[in-house]
């Protein structure tokens, strides 16, 4: 069974939100704008991405 992954891209600042948006999107391993990284899909990461929904970008990538 192979794990789909997504490609997570941060295309906002999070300057002027909630203290916990930004310790998010460090946990994502998103810091600075144009910024990409590829995770797995998992319920942990969904819940993160859903979090801040508002600053980022979401692709499925082809397993």
């Amino acid at each position: 069974m192979v794990k789909q992954k997504l490609k997570v891209t941060q295309t906002k600042s999070p300057i002027g939100r909630e203290g916990s948006q930004r310790k998010t999107l460090i946990g994502l391993g998103l810091n600075k704008i144009g910024r990409t990284r590829e995770l797995e899909d998992t319920p942990s990461v969904r819940g993160m991405i859903n979090k801040v929904k508002h600053l980022i970008e979401v692709n499925d990538l082809d397993a």
